[in-house]
């Protein structure tokens, strides 16, 4: 196999991730309960949607033949969301609380999980690549990451306020 078909077989398999992600948080919508979580979880379909344009744009110019020209993905780079305010992600975690949305944070911790897991597969790949095949993989894996960092953080402070809460009457 070639070292273009295999850039194709990698970005393939990226792109499956991308729609794994994509269909897990609108799958999520149906269950979020809180305004500011289905903000966000949109956000980062829209997000997922942007990754998945731009590795099909990737894909398809490799099957032309076409090296990966990162010039012309100039208008899909991506800059990282920032999904909330202080004073939203503290009122966010509230009103998780005050709900006691569990399910909340079983969403949450399993998001985290694919984001993390796609973000690890990109640096790994991205450390075996050359060129701009390995800045493509990097921006993506960086992507990814804040992503991640996102559902870290809930599912820390979630998690950590039900483990702290009193037990008892």
């Amino acid at each position: 196999m070639s070292s273009q078909e295999n850039l194709i077989k990698i970005f393939e398999y990226a792109l499956n991730q991308e729609y794994t992600g994509r269909g897990f948080f609108e799958f999520s919508l149906q269950r979020m309960g809180v305004g500011a979580a289905v903000s966000a979880f949109k956000k980062l379909i829209e997000e997922e949607e942007k990754h998945i344009a731009f590795i099909s744009r990737i894909i398809e110019n490799l099957k032309k033949g076409h090296t990966f020209d990162p010039s012309s993905m100039h208008d899909m780079i991506i800059d990282p969301t920032n999904f909330f305010d202080e004073r939203a992600k503290s009122e966010f975690l509230e009103q998780c609380i005050e709900g006691s949305m569990v399910p909340d944070v079983t969403v949450f911790n399993t998001a985290w999980l694919i984001e993390k897991d796609i973000s690890d597969y990109y640096a790994k790949v991205a450390m075996q690549a050359e060129g701009p095949a390995k800045d493509a993989l990097l921006m993506l894996s960086d992507w990814e990451k804040g992503h991640e960092k996102f559902f870290r953080e809930f599912r820390d402070k979630i998690s950590e306020t039900y483990a702290n809460m009193p037990w008892g009457g």
